[in-house]
């Protein structure tokens, strides 16, 4: 064999993997060197006895240590305390497979701060090192030149080919080619990932199947899942996780004592998130405080999270105080395009709602001028001119999304509430008035009219304003009350839970009188609103109690003429009226006229207005002739001062046909309504309000009079108008169906008119909820339909059903109730007749 040749065996010899022991070290004479270099043993000698060897043609071979497997390169973090095993995550990790049912080339754990992620991955690296796997690296890969390092102190244990531990990169893609293509058992953990562009090139892939890469990271960027790699979202424990984590991890220090009925709110109060867990235990250990007193502390707003959560309490080791360890990818988030956005957007976004805010928001005008107005400078100190167009609200968006800083999908923006927290606390109060604005003009901006519609986008802003409110204090009423609060307080009626709306306008009348004083107009609206509640819900002495107390405030601050005080006088005259006290109804109305008429002038508006309201007292309490006599007094006089075609003139002559029917001349009021709806269809048009109000007016003075077929096809056209511009689930068009059922039934068309209420009734319980006061309408009118169609037991199911929710939210006196008693009387006792 020639030199050449057996050079190169030998090298092959010095780089086999260490899978057995290595070849024998060979030993060549000096005798065999000399023949082997075609020399002799005298050549080349320097001095009496010397002789020089010549071995230039010779290879003398070095053996390699043999490598001691298993291998560990890099430091495993130790598992925490009560460390939770998170079974349902890992399974989505262990059963993650790429479709062709080989393992993916490398899971990415994917989360935000203090999720648990480096504990998890920990968990699996230790579990790997007790299998016996032959080789584990563990990288942090915060920087590139991290993970380059430790790969090729890994190259030079295992003795990879072409390892020379000259050149650090090369060593470590001479460890990549060997993980490529060895049969050995390896795991590489790359922790907290933040540049996927620098990891292109330097993410480990094996060929043989006997490997894995597990990686942690805070951001969703599609570079890091490229290439087959498979994202795994982590998110916070489950609330059993939560729990069970503080009850070990106390038990286990000996400090049972501090667990109490408390734990699971605590766990939810601390968002179920494993840094925020571990830090609460240790403080509590430490200041031995039970879980209801620690509670107390933290829901105390005023106490910084430093002071709750503070870094001594950093049992685990993890390093940084927690605000700072949420909020650590602000800085990279604010540097990313559009530049200067990231912050003030995660500053919009910890007021407002943590289970989720409408994505919606991001584009809305209001919150696209907070972001130009508290858009930072770029790193070169440079602003970026213009406004922020929608397009960079939500790229912004995307950008906080990217560093998990918040969370969501194409509906909704969510946020930990401890990153709001986080992101909270360094404001100062200077800087909450125009964000307080912002956030509450946006979700204006955004608020559907009606709202049933899309009932979760409904509960969701809602919920935000109730935040907002919560967050912010005083800043949504300065200088007046937002009108967001109110808007909420609309929507919360059409939910049809009662108590929970009459608690948001107990506690925006209580605020507004506190903030800004009991005759302020925010007061009076929320007070107004409140007492319209309380009376349409069977709560009419407290309508009545509440109303006279706003209009008796007013009087003594604003005086007896003032507009405001005879607007709350002028709803105790209907409220009088709808309670049964029409004798104290009357005089109220009289006197509001005479102040008018003093103040303002027979011919104004509103004296003509004080005027319908006397007509309408006179009816109430049966004076009937006398207020049809002032009825024709005030529509000649407004035929004359405001015309014939003036709103306010028609409808005084609805007016006039109701008193004609309230007399007994039910001819004439047809007559006269029917007149009014031609005139209304030809003046205001056949879409206008008052224009339907006609025109159910009619259809229901045609069924009263047994014109039944005439109500339906005047009900019907009143629907096609209503589903034409309202659409078929808006609270006006539901009601039509509901009348028009009504009128099916009186016509004989049973069979059609349940059809329809059944419809309405499965509508109606899906868009307003099954104890809306129009749902409950509609069930009621079910039951009493299947009752006249003689299917009894299903009658009375429903009637029953319908009798206990209006006795729960009504209460057993309200007109509803006692009505839905005697339906369910009238149909057991049908009901006992068939039997």
């Amino acid at each position: 064999m020639s030199p050449r040749r057996r050079r190169r065996k030998d090298a092959e010899a010095a780089s086999t993997t260490a899978r057995g022991p290595a070849a024998p070290e060979q030993q060549i004479s000096a005798a065999d060197g000399a023949v082997a270099a075609g020399g002799n043993a005298d050549h080349n000698a320097v001095g009496p006895g010397s002789r020089v060897h010549d071995l230039r043609g010779a290879h003398i071979h070095i053996g390699t240590p043999e490598v001691a497997w298993p291998v560990e390169i890099g430091t495993v973090p130790g598992l925490a305390s009560a460390f939770q095993p998170r079974s349902a995550l890992r399974a989505q990790i262990d059963a993650a497979q790429a479709r062709d049912g080989a393992a993916p080339p490398a899971q990415i754990l994917s989360g935000g701060g203090g999720t648990g992620k480096t504990q998890l991955a920990a968990s699996y690296a230790a579990e790997a090192i007790g299998a016996g796997t032959d080789l584990v690296v563990w990288a942090g890969a915060a920087e590139i030149q991290q993970v380059i390092t430790v790969y090729a102190q890994a190259a030079a244990r295992i003795r990879a080919p072409g390892a020379t531990g000259e050149d650090t990169e090369r060593d470590a893609r001479a460890l990549l080619s060997w993980l490529a293509t060895t049969d050995r058992r390896w795991l590489v953990v790359l922790d907290d990932i933040t540049d996927p562009a620098a990891m292109s090139g330097w993410w480990p892939a094996g060929r043989t199947g006997t490997g894995g890469v597990l990686a942690t990271t805070r951001l969703h960027d599609a570079r890091i899942t490229g290439n087959g790699r498979r994202r795994v979202r982590v998110g916070v424990y489950t609330p059993d996780e939560a729990t069970a984590y503080l009850r070990t991890r106390l038990t286990e220090d000996d400090a049972g004592h501090l667990l109490d009925d408390a734990v699971g709110d605590l766990a939810t109060a601390l968002g179920h998130l494993p840094l925020a867990l571990g830090h609460a235990a240790a403080y509590m250990l430490n200041q031995d405080l039970p879980c209801a007193r620690y509670l107390a502390l933290f829901d105390d707003r005023t106490r910084p999270l430093g002071q709750l959560l503070p870094e001594d309490a950093d049992a685990e080791g993890y390093g940084r105080e927690i605000a700072t360890t949420l909020l650590l990818s602000l800085d990279a988030a604010q540097r990313t395009e559009p530049v200067g956005l990231a912050r003030p957007a995660l500053r919009l976004a910890a007021f407002l709602d943590p289970a989720g805010h409408p994505r919606a928001l991001w584009t809305a005008p209001a919150v696209l001028t907070y972001l130009t107005e508290h858009r930072s400078a770029a790193p070169d100190g440079v602003h970026r001119p213009g406004p922020v167009t929608a397009e960079q609200g939500e790229a912004a968006l995307r950008v906080l999304h990217r560093y998990a800083l918040v969370s969501g999908d194409p509906v909704s923006v969510r946020i930990h509430a401890l990153t709001a927290r986080a992101a909270r606390e360094p404001l100062d109060e200077a800087a909450l008035p125009a964000l307080t604005r912002a956030a509450a003009d946006a979700l204006l901006d955004i608020w559907p009219d009606p709202d049933h519609t899309d009932p979760e986008l409904a509960a969701s802003l809602r919920a935000n304003t109730g935040r907002l409110h919560q967050l912010t204090g005083e800043h949504l009423w300065r200088p007046e009350g937002h009108k967001v609060l109110y808007r909420a307080g609309w929507s919360w009626s059409t939910t049809g839970l009662v108590a929970t709306t009459a608690a948001h306008w107990e506690q925006l009348a209580r605020t507004s009188r506190a903030i800004l004083g009991p005759a302020h107009r925010s007061t009076l609206r929320a007070c107004a609103e409140l007492a319209a509640l309380w009376r349409v819900t069977g709560r009419a002495a407290e309508a009545i109690t509440l109303t006279e107390q706003v209009a008796a405030d007013c009087e003594r601050l604003l005086g007896p003429a003032h507009r405001d005080t005879l607007m709350f006088r002028a709803d105790l005259v209907t409220f009088y009226a709808d309670a049964g006290r029409e004798p104290e109804a009357l005089p109220v109305a009289e006197d509001i006229l005479a102040i008018r008429e003093r103040t303002l002038g027979p011919a104004h508006a509103e004296t003509l207005t004080a005027r319908s309201a006397v007509a309408f007292a006179h009816s109430k309490v049966g004076h009937v002739e006398e207020a049809l006599t002032r009825f024709h007094d005030l529509l000649a006089d407004q035929t004359r001062i405001l015309g014939p075609e003036h709103p306010a003139t028609l409808r005084t002559r609805a007016n006039v046909a109701a008193s004609y029917a309230d007399t007994g001349r039910t001819a004439e009021a047809i007559a006269e309504t029917e007149r009014l709806l031609a005139d209304r269809e030809r003046f205001l048009g056949p879409d206008a309000p008052d224009t339907q109000l006609s025109r159910s007016a009619l259809a229901s003075a045609y069924s009263q009079v047994g014109r039944a077929e005439e109500a339906v096809a005047q009900t019907e056209r009143l629907l096609a108008g209503r589903e034409r511009l309202k659409g078929p689930t808006h609270l006006d068009t539901l009601r039509t169906r509901s009348e028009l059922a009504i009128c099916y039934a009186y016509a004989g068309r049973l069979t059609e008119a349940i059809a329809l209420e059944e419809s309405v009734v499965a509508d109606c319980e899906r868009l307003l909820g099954p104890t809306h006061l129009d749902t409950l309408r509609t069930r009621f009118n079910l039951a009493a339909s299947y009752g006249d169609a003689g299917r009894f037991a299903e009658a009375v199911a429903l009637a029953a059903s319908v009798l206990a929710d209006r006795e729960r939210l009504l209460g057993p006196d309200h007109p509803d109730t006692l009505e839905s008693r005697a339906l369910l009387w009238a149909l057991t006792a049908g009901q006992r007749l068939g039997d």
